[in-house]
């Protein structure tokens, strides 16, 4: 299409945020206005992407593409484009935004309080919110490599002052610890980019241009210095183990509707980078890293479950089990079989639709208890039904439960690395398990049982509240027992991925004497 539509979802919130900041300075009386503004520069570009993939064409390719010369010598375009990949990414965070500013009408106002400035705080909360909307949006759509590493790191701005500004305790060491991660792994991301550029320029005339990288011949050692620049920023972004620290203590000092932006949408550049640059640039140095990205993959997995099981803070106890499912996205990613990658790429959108509404429903529970400490909940249950069907739907959504939308991304996780070897599969496995116990136990602590003396009348959901928590359960719902829609995106991706690093599976090998007796039955029948 002759719109540029990519450009334009980019910009609709970038814009929204400058005219949030400013609102008040412009006239706007009321924090309720200025959060209804956000509401509909985040809904603009929810249309936007919606219209997107009522458009998109299924059969693959890069679709919607703007390409403009930026720093000729450098050979740096400003490159937009969206893939079955990158589209799905792009949905995902044009839903999840809307969702966060009406499920965090309050986040901001205890901020307000202290500072006194309640239409101030207020702004500049939805102003940091639509910029890390569209500056993510930036990111997926990217098809240059160096507009890439620009706005992956500028997505860095908004994210530090959410964390710092509104998150409560120790918020301020927390933004630091993240800044510090997330920088660290950005000036290696910046010495591989610099390297993509020596590389091309030693090839002909330099470009950033991933459709031209792609096909350039690298040496395999060079190939593998650069694989190993760009892995270990995304392993930081995504989080894996051992980059993973930051994690916890981000979430747990964070306001909910931050933890979502930050783990549902921005963790998931992390693995978003992993297949799109280090295997679809390295083909080879992924294949030959396998081994010990597989080990980390199921060291995440494990780890991060044991680590919840043990936690009293809510709030990190959702953190931590996010390490453990990145884990199983990148053991999809590095198990190199149709089923791992659909599975990975299914269980990027599932993860960040479930892992939304429980730190969506932990911020309701802490609003009306006034800890994150689990031991200091327990007996909402038959006081708050709604709010205790909500957080069970989203609890049995993380262990995977058949019939909610990550059982499907999950069990193609488990199939390829069963394909892969027995024990990864065995592993894995135990992750499940894991998570059951996580889950299972957490809820019971919340929710059942006597109510606590102190804990005072305690109200259910109210109307906006359910609002923002319905569109989540109705996609994991809709999506665990019709998923089509995903693997309609995905696969064409896949498919050329897989033909990309020169992988195929293998084909099911059937009993010639199994299959004629078949056949015969079938003619019978009919």
């Amino acid at each position: 299409m002759s719109f540029p539509i990519l450009t334009t979802a980019v910009a609709v919130p970038l814009v929204g945020a400058v005219v949030t900041a400013a609102a008040p300075r412009l006239g706007v009386a009321s924090a309720a206005a200025i959060k209804q503004l956000g509401l509909l520069f985040s809904g603009i570009a929810l249309v936007l992407g919606v219209v997107m993939a009522a458009q998109y064409e299924t059969d693959g390719g890069l679709q919607f593409t703007e390409t403009h010369t930026w720093i000729e010598a450098l050979g740096v375009h400003y490159a937009l484009g969206v893939d079955g990949l990158s589209l799905l990414m792009v949905l995902l965070t044009v839903v999840l935004v809307p969702i966060v500013l009406l499920a965090s009408w309050h986040d901001a106002d205890h901020i307000a309080e202290r500072e006194g400035d309640s239409l101030g705080t207020t702004a500049t909360f939805v102003a940091w919110a639509l910029a890390l909307e569209g500056l993510s949006l930036a990111v997926f759509a990217a098809s240059d490599v160096f507009l890439f590493y620009v706005v992956f790191e500028a997505t860095l701005i908004p994210a530090y002052f959410l964390i710092g500004s509104f998150g409560h305790g120790d918020r301020g060491f927390a933004a630091l610890k993240f800044l510090m991660y997330q920088l660290g792994g950005g000036l290696v991301l910046l010495a591989g980019v610099i390297g993509l550029y020596v590389v091309s320029a030693q090839n002909g005339t330099p470009s950033y241009l991933v459709s031209d990288l792609a096909n350039l011949p690298i040496d395999r050692e060079a190939g593998r210095w650069l694989f190993v620049a760009f892995f270990i920023a995304f392993a930081v972004k995504a989080p894996l183990f051992p980059v993973h620290t930051w994690l916890a203590d981000t979430t747990q000092r964070a306001t909910p509707g931050t933890s979502v932006l930050l783990v549902c949408v921005l963790d998931k550049i992390g693995t978003y980078g992993m297949l799109r640059f280090c295997l679809g640039l390295f083909p080879e140095a992924s294949q030959w890293a396998t081994p010990v990205v597989v080990t980390l993959a199921l060291i995440s997995i494990v780890y991060g479950a044991l680590l919840a099981i043990g936690q009293d803070d809510v709030l990190r106890l959702i953190g931590l089990t996010s390490l453990s499912h990145f884990g199983f996205i990148t053991l999809g990613i590095f198990a190199f079989s149709s089923q791992g990658q659909s599975g990975a790429i299914l269980y990027m959108v599932n993860h960040g639709i479930g892992t939304a509404a429980l730190f969506i429903v932990a911020g309701y529970l802490i609003r009306r208890r006034g800890t994150t400490l689990i031991s200091e909940m327990g007996g909402f249950e038959k006081a708050t039904p709604v709010l205790a069907g909500v957080l069970l739907v989203a609890g049995l959504a993380t262990l995977s439960l058949p019939g909610l939308s990550p059982f499907i991304s999950e069990l193609l996780v488990i199939i390829a690395a069963f394909d892969q070897h027995w024990w990864v599969g065995a592993v894995a496995v135990s992750g499940i398990v894991l998570a059951a116990i996580y889950v299972l136990w957490a809820y019971q602590r919340i929710m059942t049982g006597p109510p606590r003396e102190d804990a005072g009348e305690v109200r259910d959901l109210g109307v906006r509240e359910i609002a923002a928590v319905v569109p989540l359960v109705a996609l994991l719902i809709g999506l665990g027992f019709y998923p089509r829609p995903l693997f309609e995106a995905s696969n064409p991706y896949v498919s050329d991925l897989m033909q990309h690093v020169g992988v195929t599976d293998d084909a099911p090998s059937v009993d010639p004497a199994i299959y004629e007796a078949g056949h015969d039955q079938a003619e019978e029948n009919n």
